[in-house]
């Protein structure tokens, strides 16, 4: 169907996550609601989240998990839709689902389920949707509402709602649209950079793990007052895995990161007991008991340590040579950027938006929910959840 409705009461740009979960909100409180998008279907981010299972919320989820300039914006719309409320829809709609670690609810078929979950509810809430749709240019009336002008005709609607998302993944056709939106109408954009990205190393670094990619270790990552206990992955770019997503959230250019190879575990106090137990035993031996082989080699090499029988080392060398292994610091090269960042940092400033309504304080009727607002969660559903939970918000009173 492509012919287009020439009003609306709502109009949703964005057919994602936020954008159809606010279709459906708002229609069932009987407004006539169209929902636009430029892509070619429906949900992509969705579709191809958490390795095709859509990590859809987090049982844990809390205000402390996300990021913002102004930290207390999340609190209402995460306390008033929360992830039980999301659950009991799953539910609802009998997707089965499971916890796959630190609160994460996986979908134990496709991502798909929560797609078809999402048009389900739009199509019971009467809520229009049309895909492959410009938007041209948006123009507000004199007295209240908007008239938008697209690909596929005009639209004029008394409340526009902006759920285009941020800037990464730019393959799934992310735009930098819905900050173009908000500066149009006066509002300040907090500056936007790439975030639960991998990181990039220098040449140097790289050729000194080159044997490594697809390998991994648990580690305590740390960078500025972030510190996340999780699986770091070497790739042949750089490293990744959830501590290096997490952590990438902190980290800024120059900065170092830190991090604990043993974490749990005081390494030179383990050396020590080591050295008691089995003095005869090489250095790299024992510390394949914590690492691979690999590893080991690896954390050798660019600690310059040599391997010897414990029984060669002295008290202090003993020490020493744990504490030097224990924490690996490098300072990245940068990251994979908006081309493998799971989500956007910063966006339009929550200060100059109703943390009740989503809707602009700005200009009336105009709303703004999901990624595009300077609300960033933690890697593990928690950008899920804020999507629900604003669009929720949003779609209550638009």
């Amino acid at each position: 169907m492509t012919d287009l409705p020439t009003q609306a009461d709502v109009l949703i740009i964005g057919a994602g996550a936020a954008g159809l979960m606010c279709a459906a909100v708002a229609g069932k409180r009987g407004r006539s609601v169209l929902v636009l998008d430029h892509a070619n279907k429906v949900g992509k981010k969705i579709l191809m989240s958490g390795g095709g299972r859509c990590n859809f919320t987090n049982l844990y989820t809390a205000p402390d998990n996300f990021y913002s300039e102004n930290p207390h914006f999340c609190k209402s719309a995460l306390a008033r839709y929360t992830q039980w409320d999301f659950i009991a829809l799953v539910e609802k709609h009998g997707i089965p689902y499971h916890e796959k670690t630190l609160g994460q609810l996986f979908c134990d078929n496709k991502s798909r389920d929560i797609v078809d979950l999402l048009l389900a509810e739009c199509r019971e809430a009467k809520a229009q949707i049309r895909t492959r749709c410009e938007i041209q240019r948006i123009e507000p009336l004199e007295v209240k509402g908007f008239e938008v002008h697209t690909s596929l005709g005009k639209v004029v609607c008394e409340s526009l709602v902006i759920a285009t998302g941020g800037l990464s993944i730019p393959t799934m056709g992310a735009t930098g649209f819905g900050y173009d939106v908000a500066r149009q109408f006066g509002h300040n954009i907090i500056p936007t950079r790439a975030a639960l990205v991998p990181f990039t190393l220098n040449k140097r670094a790289l050729a000194r793990q080159q044997d490594l990619p697809g390998t991994s270790l648990a580690v305590n990552a740390s960078c500025g007052e972030g510190h996340f206990h999780e699986q770091m992955l070497f790739t042949h770019k750089g490293l990744s895995g959830p501590a290096v997503l997490q952590i990438s959230s902190h980290w800024r250019e120059g900065k170092p990161v830190a991090f604990d190879l043993a974490p749990g575990l005081d390494l030179p106090e383990w050396l020590g007991e080591q050295r008691g137990k089995k003095p005869e035993s090489y250095l790299h031996t024992l510390l394949a008991e914590l690492w691979s082989k690999k590893l080991v080699q690896f954390f050798l090499r660019v600690k310059d340590i040599q391997s010897k029988p414990l029984k060669q080392y002295s008290d202090s060398e003993v020490k020493s040579l744990g504490e030097k292994l224990q924490t690996w610091s490098l300072i990245p090269e940068g990251t994979e950027g908006y081309r493998t960042a799971e989500v956007t940092l910063g966006g339009v400033d929550t200060n100059e938006v109703s943390s009740r309504s989503m809707e602009s304080q700005k200009q009336p009727g105009l709303y703004f929910i999901g990624e595009v607002l300077d609300v960033t969660g933690w890697l593990g559903g928690f950008n899920f959840q804020w999507a629900w939970a604003s669009a929720h918000a949003a779609g209550g009173e638009a």
